[in-house]
């Protein structure tokens, strides 16, 4: 059984420091500012969450649902903290701080998604299994390598942005704890694991990880090799993150006209039970007369919903400790809700699937996702692979200094600097880029329009 003597560590990854500052701050939160800080999460504002950006309507881009996640799963943490330290007696000193590790991971758990949502993964992977990038396969001898292009995972990704050494960078990535680092890593095992779909890091990362679970005591599951049991952090990390998308998409639907206020009402009241919460309800309602902005009333209504799942999903957490630090524990924290906060889950969960993730708007992002990054990546595949090519030459510069490989280095490699810099690029940023490579850009200034007399 895994502990939190081990589990909670302020060791950082990469090199040790020599640095003997004496810091105000503790180490998980100085993690949280170094994330804020960072050139990769300020992009974040310009990366899709669900529906297009922005609109006159603002709604949820990946840093806004990022923020929002750190603060749901700040108070998780907090939560857990205090069973941690006045029930359990845990001893380590950082027991008190995994409201600000929790944070802190939450605030980095997207990192790694592409421009344009999940579809953005399904671009990348689809080039390399139907598309263009299929002719890399006879150059790449590493099955579980090229397994790692043609299902290609953000949450692996995002590992790799926080602890690859990229070119011209400090060896240890971001520097982060061992234990943040950890709490990202969703689904610890590498891509390719018989039976299991999605994956938490890359070939490229794997020593990384095992490195990471021997420091911190993160065990394999038995009978599993290669599979190894979650932090228990990430269960909490996973539980902000379910809570946030579940009924913040909902929030927004209503907003963009999808959901209208009554269906969207019915949806959130739906996490309270009739009778156990009568009273509760009857405030609500009493309060929603009082407030006749249905925005603002939608927005109490969430809140109060956010509160409610936290303090279930904490107690669930705690209920299910042993399980959670042995690795038996099943499912996610959201999936164990029972009651009118389980039906009322589900029935958001029916909505997203049934309404909200096929609307146009949504599909008309999917489609441009596959659009602009398949182009993309036709084109910087090619000439990292063909660098002598004059068209290549012309394109290379685009590629940030740190995505660069040497001439010689392995085919693998090429590919995934290629990968490095287009997951990193901003929606905004990759439809410039696919006009000026496309030349579109140009035939609009030559050729466009004229003002009519």
């Amino acid at each position: 059984m895994m502990n939190w003597e081990k589990l909670l560590s302020g060791n950082r990854t990469g090199p040790k420091d020599n640095d003997k500052e004496q810091h105000d701050r503790s180490n998980f939160q100085r993690d949280y500012d170094r994330l804020v800080f960072s050139s990769p999460f300020r992009r974040l504002q310009d990366k899709t969450q669900v529906f297009p950006l922005p609109g006159s309507v603002f709604v949820h881009n990946r840093l806004t649902h990022s923020l929002e996640v750190a603060s749901v799963g700040r108070s998780l943490g907090t939560s857990i903290s205090r069973y941690l330290v006045d029930v359990l007696k845990v001893k380590n000193p950082l027991a008190n701080e995994l409201g600000s590790v929790t944070a802190a991971a939450c605030l980095a758990h997207d990192m790694g998604n592409p421009p344009f949502g999940h579809s953005g993964e399904k671009a990348i992977s689809l080039f390399f299994k139907e598309g263009e990038g299929q002719k890399y396969r006879a150059l790449i001898d590493d099955e579980a390598v090229w397994n790692d292009f043609i299902a290609f995972e953000g949450n692996a990704n995002a590992l790799r942005l926080l602890t690859h050494r990229f070119a011209g960078r400090r060896d240890g990535g971001f520097k982060l704890t061992l234990t943040t680092v950890a709490s990202v890593v969703k689904y610890p095992y590498a891509s390719g694991t018989v039976g299991l779909k999605k994956y938490g890091f890359f070939q490229s990362e794997k020593e990384t990880y095992y490195h990471i679970a021997n420091e911190l005591g993160i065990e394999e599951i038995p009978g599993q090799p290669g599979v190894f049991m979650r932090h228990p952090i990430v269960y909490l990390v996973e539980a902000a993150d379910d809570i946030c998308y579940q009924v913040m998409d909902i929030e927004d639907a209503h907003k963009l006209g999808i959901l209208s206020t009554e269906e969207t009402r019915s949806l959130l009241l739906g996490f309270f039970d009739k009778v156990e919460e009568k009273a509760r309800l009857d405030r609500i309602n009493e309060i929603c007369k009082d407030v006749t902005d249905t925005n603002e009333q939608i927005a109490y209504i969430r809140a109060l919903v956010i509160g409610k799942l936290v303090r279930e999903c904490s107690d669930i957490f705690i209920k299910n400790h042993d399980e959670i630090l042995s690795g038996t524990f099943k499912g996610s924290l959201i999936e164990h809700l029972s009651g009118a906060s389980g039906e009322g889950i589900k029935a958001c969960e029916r909505t997203g699937y049934d309404i909200i993730y096929c609307h146009p708007t949504v599909k008309e992002i999917e489609i441009a996702g596959f659009r602009i990054l398949g182009s993309l990546l036709k084109e910087f595949t090619h000439a990292v692979m063909n660098p002598d090519e004059h068209f290549s030459g012309l394109l290379l510069p685009f590629i940030p200094q740190q995505y660069r490989v040497l001439r010689d280095a392995p085919v693998h490699q090429k590919i995934q600097t290629v990968l490095d810099f287009v997951s990193g690029m901003t929606d905004l940023y990759a439809l410039d880029l696919y006009r000026k490579v496309n030349g579109h850009n140009v035939t609009a200034k030559r050729f466009g329009s004229f003002p009519s007399k």
